[in-house]
């Protein structure tokens, strides 16, 4: 039987870590018949080390977001090794220390700039170096985390993944026609390396352990890879500008 993504071509950013969703996607992804092909930034040694655990070797290539150059050479690279694309995953987001762990106030526009750059246009700036590979329409998915709320220490992150979201839904208006769809996947928190670089990242996480209604496992991050998967799949052909929570239900809690 053949998987849900056979004879897809797909391009991953973010593999750093095995606790990754990013690493958990390109795993299932291949499982599922895709061919991947992955982007790293800033250490594409590191992404090549972890990818050599997944199930078939792929080609690492390193790819700085804010970069015009970078962007500008993405589609030769990747057609000459894929031919063309169906699919592109957004797994891509930082802050300076200064815009996260309680420093909202004071937080200089510097460092907001630079976490809107990252982690919310480049999801438009990313797209739009693939949109070429993509002449027969696909799939764009992003991730983020609920950006309906404040959370404890999240910061600056927080109105950048609103801006991610509000992003994804004007790319789905205008990338329709193109047949091509741009949904995001809201995740729970997760003991990844992004998660490692927010201060009192275990007060935030704590809230899951009291209000999700399914059990949560900060150490498993394959049921957000398995959504981002599905998304890329043809089994959500008429989906577009969604948000798909796998949280554990907890988005949908008050107290």
């Amino acid at each position: 039987m053949s998987g849900i993504l056979e004879g897809k071509r797909v391009l991953i950013t973010g593999v750093l870590t095995e606790a990754s969703i990013a690493f958990h996607t390109a795993k299932l992804a291949q499982e599922q018949g895709a061919e991947v092909i992955l982007t790293a930034f800033p250490r594409p040694t590191l992404t090549e080390r972890i990818a050599k655990k997944l199930p078939k070797p792929v080609k690492v290539i390193e790819l700085d977001v804010t970069n015009d150059e970078h962007l500008g050479r993405l589609a030769d690279i990747v057609g000459e090794e894929l031919g063309g694309l169906d699919g592109v995953v957004h797994s891509i987001g930082f802050a300076p220390q200064d815009a996260l762990g309680g420093n909202f106030l004071n937080t200089p526009f510097e460092s907001v700039a630079t976490a809107m750059h990252v982690s919310a246009y480049s999801l438009k700036s990313l797209t739009m170096a693939c949109l070429p590979l993509m002449q027969n329409g696909g799939s764009v998915v992003g991730l983020t985390f609920d950006a309906q709320f404040a959370w404890p220490q999240y910061d600056w992150m927080g109105p950048a993944k609103a801006a991610l979201e509000a992003t994804s839904r004007y790319m789905a208006r205008d990338l329709g026609k193109q047949n091509i769809r741009c949904n995001l996947v809201s995740a729970g928190p997760l003991g990844s390396m992004a998660a490692k670089s927010i201060p009192g990242f275990s007060e935030l996480a704590s809230v899951w352990d009291s209000r999700s209604p399914l059990e949560w496992d900060l150490k498993d991050p394959e049921p957000a890879g398995r959504g981002v998967v599905a998304l890329l799949s043809d089994w959500f052909p008429k989906t577009t500008g969604e948000i798909i929570h796998v949280d554990g239900g907890l988005h949908a809690i008050g107290a």
